[in-house]
């Protein structure tokens, strides 16, 4: 299992209608670790302590859901994983789970909430079809239940019963 991209972007690229096309990506925005804080989310980070996304501020997606070629910077989340299987379990059967991650730095628990489902900016973004075909394939939002770093490279995971948060 590994970490393979991490995403912190300051703005939100994709406003107003996809026709437009999305805004230029700010330089930095993939960057090699991120610092996350408990309950805000990633720091610098779009939805970092915004209050309509305390309860979702962490989005996590498989590279096996996308197509070779689309990562972070196309997709618009925060984390691109690959080989997170649990069983028959993929991350996006993880909903009402507590994920753990630790990249070497001490594990970081997230509480996943709900699916991220994709919009109509996937086709956009990722190309034609890409909205329909990530589906239930989209990812997962997440609170931080714990201060800590994540950084690209290999992972421990491992899931356990959802913890309520406060």
């Amino acid at each position: 299992m590994e970490i393979v991209e991490l995403l912190a972007s300051p703005i939100h690229r994709f406003e107003g209608r996809p026709a437009d096309g999305p805004a230029p990506a700010p330089d930095g925005e993939l960057v090699p670790e991120v610092r996350i804080r408990a309950g805000l989310g990633i720091v610098g980070d779009r939805y970092f302590n915004h209050a309509a996304h305390r309860d979702a501020s962490i989005t996590i997606i498989a590279r096996e859901s996308l197509p070779d070629g689309a990562g972070l910077a196309q997709a618009r989340r925060n984390i691109l994983v690959a080989g997170l299987r649990f069983g028959e379990r993929t991350l996006d059967d993880l909903v009402g789970s507590t994920l753990t991650l630790d990249s070497g730095d001490g594990p970081i628990r997230l509480a996943v909430r709900r699916r991220a489902n994709p919009c109509a900016w996937m086709d956009v973004s990722i190309g034609a079809g890409a909205f329909k075909a990530l589906r239930g394939r989209g990812g997962v939002r997440c609170v931080p239940l714990d201060d800590g770093i994540l950084r690209v490279g290999p992972v421990f995971a491992s899931i356990e019963a959802a913890v309520s948060v406060p």
